[in-house]
């Protein structure tokens, strides 16, 4: 028998005091008194488990957002793209002025039976994770199969940018060789400039090392010689390290394969490749960067990394995330001296990214790859003025000075 049909049973036929009853099955007198008063209104549904969900709720979403929610997944999957919870937030919070958190949305898909259980994968703090500082810094390339309507199997080589995952180059082969690499690479470098780096797997278009000697260099590898232009290979065995290339060549193909009409022919093809690259750098947000941001707003946002012809330099590079105070100043500590940088109170708040070459410094919106101050810095000074003039910008409200009637400082 549950304690609360005894606490009934004391109370209402052996007739015993309350007090003993709640001291002999050590209840609340509150309880105890709530549950009198729903067994006398409803007999023995009383003693029925009940659920503790509040009666209301609040801060819950409303239907229309829920319909919203689930219209952007069917959109996303069809056309696809990537459907999870992160990038429908995106979408709602910059396409619908409506914001709601990731865990809203993953909770709302789960409810409306739109996430199929899957295995628990391997969790993403066992991976060692890399990534480039800066734009051209290194490149990732890797070629991939797909079959057209026709039957026919051809092949697609992409060259990535590693730091922001912009796509630099995609097209589509009837087969993939080393000249084609050679190419493709020339010409994506006569578009975008020449990295510091290449990062392949060990096929015999990109290196010949595991060929015996025979041949000598490709053409890849003389290329990158003469450019003086390192180049990185995997480990064999290890895809995860051009892991960045592989996952792009995974959505690509899932894009591909959304598409109503199937590419009959090359030329087809590109023109579905070209789409799709458009949509992935310029509109589609990227969970991997900060602020979900796209692939081309963080190629634009930093300066480019170029081969290094003279190793004998020393330049101190470094990449710091930081927020725009109150104020509207940064702080940055140059040759153990710490620096204050006026960046304008209308940024307050902002984050920024701080990329510092020595003395010279560039500060980065890092939402939107805006540049909103370049300086060279004085290391007598401790702040780094504006070169404005002095007092509050145009259309700015002025402080109150306490030392003239008017109110306003500035105003004699």
């Amino acid at each position: 028998m549950s304690k609360a049909r005894l606490v009934i049973t004391a109370i209402v036929i052996e007739r015993r005091p309350p007090a003993e009853v709640i001291a002999e099955y050590g209840v609340s007198k509150s309880w105890l008194y709530e549950l009198l008063a729903r067994y006398r209104t409803e007999g023995d549904a009383a003693f029925e488990p009940r659920s503790k969900r509040p009666h209301t709720s609040p801060t819950a979403i409303d239907q229309a957002a829920v319909e919203l929610i689930v219209r952007l997944r069917k959109q996303l999957t069809e056309a696809g793209l990537d459907a999870g919870p992160d990038t429908i937030a995106w979408h709602l919070e910059h396409h619908h002025q409506t914001k709601i958190s990731t865990a809203t949305v993953s909770r709302t898909l789960t409810r409306q039976g739109l996430v199929e259980p899957s295995p628990k994968k391997r969790p993403k703090s066992s991976y060692i994770r890399f990534e480039a500082d800066l734009p051209n810094e290194t490149w990732q390339s890797d070629f991939t199969h797909y079959r057209l309507a026709d039957g026919r199997d051809v092949e697609i080589i992409t060259w990535l940018d590693d730091h922001s995952r912009y796509a630099l180059h995609v097209s589509g082969h009837s087969r993939i060789t080393g000249p084609i690499v050679l190419a493709t690479f020339r010409e994506t470098a006569s578009q975008h400039g020449h990295p510091a780096s290449v990062l392949t797997d060990n096929g015999l278009v990109y290196t010949t090392r595991f060929s015996g000697g025979r041949g000598g260099r490709n053409g890849l590898e003389s290329e990158l010689r003469r450019l003086d232009i390192i180049q990185k290979n995997t480990r064999p065995n290890h895809p995860t390290t051009t892991g960045k290339v592989e996952r792009f060549q995974q959505t690509m193909k899932k894009w591909l394969r959304a598409q109503p009409t199937q590419p009959a022919t090359l030329e087809d093809l590109q023109a579905l490749l070209d789409a799709f690259i458009d949509e992935y750098n310029h509109r589609r947000p990227h969970r991997s960067l900060p602020h979900r941001a796209t692939p081309a707003t963080a190629y634009r946002a930093r300066p480019k990394a170029t081969p290094r012809t003279d190793r004998s330099t020393d330049t101190h590079y470094r990449v710091l995330h930081d927020i725009v105070d109150k104020d509207g100043k940064l702080s940055l500590r140059l040759n153990g001296q710490l620096h204050h940088i006026g960046i304008g109170v209308e940024h307050r708040r902002t984050p920024v990214i701080k990329l510092v070459e020595d003395h010279q410094v560039r500060i980065i919106n890092a939402t939107t790859g805006e540049l909103l101050r370049e300086l060279t810095i004085d290391p007598t000074r401790d702040y780094q003025p504006l070169g404005r003039p002095p007092g509050p910008r145009p259309g700015q409200n002025r402080r109150p000075d306490p030392r003239n009637g008017s109110g306003l400082s500035g105003i004699s």
